[in-house]
């Protein structure tokens, strides 16, 4: 039975993804039909809606829209080019120091606006004409900003290890918060490792002269109060000072109040702001509790368990059951959004890896960590098109560089993947796990 309302589940959901039903109606759908094998219709819809409002319900749920708002605040708080001057002062010596620049911004600027779209169009904008002016190649400006944008989605706060942590069934968002920083550090690594090898390649320089250090506290003292918010929001939560929930308000204060200081947001601006921050806060939010009814059927139909069965039943070597979860994980990346892919894939996975005692901190950074991946991957790919657009590039043009940045953040999923430390070691020097 568990199989057979699987398989129903994914034909009913690739369907209506195919012919562009919304995603949310798509998982609510595909989730009645594979339950109406075993419950009467009228029965099913009324529990479907009660799964519903339950999913909404959730007091930590007020986190979202709260950081969803914080980094529309931030987008247009003029935060973008106060953070790419600090980087270009601290790594302008380095080969292709727009590259690396451009790589850097990226992940402070994603990390503060917890958008991987947000922060390729706002950094590349920032970047794009000094890149013009010095005769980069467009298509590798491109592909650097995209593959470099997703870095803030796993270097908290991040909405992606908030929604993980609610279909992870309560795991710990300050330790989850905590787990992030490595493999956010090593995505940015390794794509300053590829930004420096092509820029080597194509004969790209640091800037000319000594290092400025002046230049350094002027840009530093300017960025401190952009970056002050990671540091007042996380150390809060981790710290035990507010939860998640007061931290994400906080932080909306805090992004306004610089907006507001920067001569960035006005009464009209503010308005649309939260408008549009509504609008995206409620497709989240309905989509959180309609996967609930996907969660529901997954429990009933014991489809975590029969999945478990069959991982298991293939082979018992830990490394190789990550290693297809990987490749799964990554091809439906590529074509599914961040958040439902969470939502779908959470509560199919997390009891096959506890099985081996692997921590739920560690997989939530996993499953973040390849999903991110597909952020950047055609045929949908969302961070690498608008890097595209912004770049004024094409894909044929950027993709031969993009398998490159591809090989070396591959190179920190495996790490990510098969060395606990990398996502457990600062949570447990905190304490939280």
């Amino acid at each position: 039975m568990a199989m057979q309302s699987l398989a129903i589940i994914i034909a009913v959901l690739a369907l209506l993804l195919a012919f562009g039903v919304p995603i949310a109606y798509s998982i609510g759908i595909s989730s009645l039909a594979a339950i109406l094998q075993i419950v009467p219709l009228d029965v099913s819809v009324i529990t479907a809606a009660q799964r519903i409002f339950v999913g909404m319900s959730k007091f930590s749920l007020t986190a979202i829209p709260f950081f969803i708002l914080a980094g529309n605040l931030m987008n247009q708080g003029g935060i973008a080019k106060r953070l790419v001057d600090f980087v270009m002062a601290l790594l302008g010596k380095l080969p292709g120091a727009l590259l690396v620049t451009n790589v850097g911004a990226n992940a402070l600027f994603g990390a503060i606006s917890g958008s991987a779209s947000a922060a390729a169009a706002a950094v590349g904008s920032m970047v794009e004409k000094g890149e013009e002016e010095q005769g980069y190649d467009k298509a590798l400006c491109a592909a650097t900003n995209g593959a470099s944008a997703p870095a803030g989605l796993l270097i908290p706060p991040s909405n992606a290890l908030i929604t993980y942590s609610l279909a992870a069934g309560g795991t710990s968002v300050a330790a989850l918060f905590m787990a992030g920083y490595i493999p956010g550090l090593l995505w940015t690594l390794a794509c300053m490792a590829a930004a420096i090898f092509f820029a080597v390649r194509k004969g790209y320089r640091g800037t000319p002269g000594r290092f400025d250090w002046k230049n350094l506290g002027v840009c530093t003292l300017k960025a401190i109060p952009s970056l002050s918010l990671i540091v007042v929001v996380i150390g809060g939560i981790v710290g035990g000072v507010f939860t998640a929930t007061e931290g994400s308000a906080i932080a909306v204060v805090y992004a306004l109040l610089l907006g507001v200081c920067y001569r960035n947001i006005t009464l009209r601006s503010f308005w649309q702001i939260v408008v549009d921050s509504a609008k995206m806060s409620g497709m989240v939010v309905f989509l959180i509790g309609v996967s609930n009814i996907l969660g529901w059927v997954m429990a009933f139909t014991q489809i975590p368990q029969a999945i478990s069965a069959a991982l298991l039943g293939l082979t018992s070597n830990p490394v190789v059951i990550l290693l297809i979860m990987n490749v799964i994980l990554l091809a439906a990346g590529t074509f599914m959004d961040v958040t439902p892919a969470i939502l779908i894939f959470t509560p199919l996975f997390l009891p096959v890896v506890q099985t081996f005692g692997m921590s739920p901190v560690q997989f939530g950074l996993i499953l973040v960590y390849n999903l991110c991946i597909g952020n950047i991957t055609p045929p949908v790919g969302n961070t690498l098109f608008v890097a595209i657009k912004v770049g004024r590039s094409s894909l044929p043009q950027v993709m031969p560089y993009m398998l490159g940045y591809y090989l070396m953040i591959l190179a920190g999923l495996l790490l990510v993947t098969y060395v606990p430390a990398v996502s457990l070691a600062l949570p447990r020097l905190a304490g939280l796990i």
